[in-house]
C-alpha cells in the first residue's frame, strides 16, 4: 500500500546538548569506531586465515564479529556526520533503514549467542556426538537461522511502521528505532499490528534467552562432575557468558529507557543509556575472545613475534 506518512525528515533532538563539545566528541568517537573496526576485522581475519580455527566455535565467533561490524556501521558513520551538522536530521527512508539495522543487529546478537550456547552444550555435555550433531551442514543452517530470522521479522515490523501516518518528526534519540517512530503516530492511526508484532518478537527472543539458561544449567551440572570439563568451561564458556551478560544488561537498560522513559535525567545521560549496546559490546567482545581463547591468543602472539623480527 501507499505510504501515507506526511513526514519526510526526522529531527534528532538528542543532539541538542552535545554541540558545546562536538569537535571533541567527534574525535573521540572516530577513534573509538576505528578501534572497533580494527579489533573485529582482525579477529575475523585471524579466524579465516588459520585453518586450525575452522571449527564451529570459531566460525560462530566470526559471525558474531561480522554482526558487530554490521550494527556499528548502521550507527557510527551517520552519528559522526551529525556531529558536524548544524541541524542533525535523517530522511524518512533513512530512519526506517537505520531502525531495521539497529533491531536486527541486537536480535542477531542474541540469536548468535544462543547458537554459541548450543555449541558449547554439545561440546561439553555430549562430546561423543559433537561432530555428528554439529556438522558443517548443521552449522551453516544455524548461522543462516541466526541472521535470516531477525531480518525477516524486522522487515515485517518496519514495513508495518511505514504504513503509519505520523504527526511529529522530533526523535528524542541520537538514532532511529522503530518503537520511537511508532510513538509519533497520529492518535487515529491503528498501531495494534505494530504492538502485536513487537510482543511476538519479545516472546521469540525470550525463548532464545530461556534456551541459553537451559544450556548453561546443563553445562554447569556437567562441569561440577569433572575437572577436565570445568577447565574447558572456564576457557571457552566464560567469554561467551561475559558477552551474554554484557548484552543482557545493556539491552535491558535501553529497552526500559525506550519503553518507560526517564525524562528527569540529563540528556547526556539519556544518550549514554541508549548507546550502551553500541558502545560496550562491539568493543569489549573481540578483546575478551582474543585474550581468553588460547588458540586465538597464541595466533595473535605468533603474529606479533613474526612482525617484530
Amino acid at each position: 500500500m501507499e505510504n501515507v506518512s506526511i513526514v519526510r525528515n526526522f529531527i534528532l533532538v538528542g543532539f541538542n546538548e552535545s554541540f558545546s563539545y562536538r569537535i571533541t566528541l567527534f574525535s573521540l568517537t572516530l577513534l573509538y569506531y576505528c578501534m572497533i573496526l580494527f579489533f573485529n576485522i582482525s579477529l575475523i581475519a585471524i579466524i579465516i586465515s588459520d585453518e586450525d580455527l575452522h571449527e564451529p566455535m570459531y566460525i560462530l565467533l566470526c559471525s558474531f564479529c561480522f554482526n558487530e561490524l554490521y550494527g556499528t556501521t548502521g550507527f557510527y558513520p551517520k552519528f559522526l556526520l551529525d556531529l558536524l551538522s548544524p541541524a542533525p536530521e535523517i530522511s524518512y527512508a533513512g530512519c526506517l533503514l537505520q531502525a531495521f539495522v539497529m533491531y536486527s543487529f541486537a536480535c542477531c546478537e542474541l540469536s548468535i549467542l544462543a547458537v554459541m550456547a548450543y555449541d558449547r552444550y554439545l561440546a561439553i555435555c555430549r562430546p561423543l556426538h559433537y561432530h555428528s550433531l554439529m556438522s558443517k551442514r548443521r552449522l551453516s543452517q544455524l548461522v543462516c537461522f541466526s541472521w535470516l530470522t531477525p531480518f525477516c521479522i524486522f522487515s515485517i515490523n518496519v514495513g508495518l511502521t511505514s504504513r503509519l501516518k505520523l504527526c511529529g518528526n522530533n526523535l528524542q534519540k541520537l538514532f532511529c528505532v522503530n518503537w520511537v517512530i511508532v510513538k509519533l503516530a497520529c492518535s487515529e492511526a491503528d498501531t495494534f499490528s505494530n504492538q502485536a508484532i513487537a510482543y511476538c518478537i519479545i516472546l521469540i527472543y525470550c525463548f532464545h534467552g530461556f534456551f541459553i539458561i537451559w544450556s548453561y544449567m546443563h553445562l554447569i551440572r556437567t562441569c561440577v562432575r569433572s575437572k577436565d570439563d570445568s577447565r574447558k568451561f572456564m576457557q571457552t564458556c566464560v567469554p561467551h557468558l561475559t558477552s551474554l551478560l554484557t548484552f543482557a544488561v545493556t539491552t535491558t537498560f535501553d529497552l526500559m529507557f525506550m519503553r518507560f522513559g526517564f525524562t528527569g535525567l540529563p540528556q547526556d545521560l539519556q544518550n549514554f543509556i541508549s548507546l550502551e549496546f553500541l558502545l560496550i559490546s562491539p568493543f569489549v567482545n573481540p578483546l575478551i575472545y582474543g585474550f581468553k581463547l588460547s588458540k586465538i591468543r597464541n595466533r595473535i602472539l605468533r603474529l606479533v613475534r613474526e612482525g617484530g623480527k
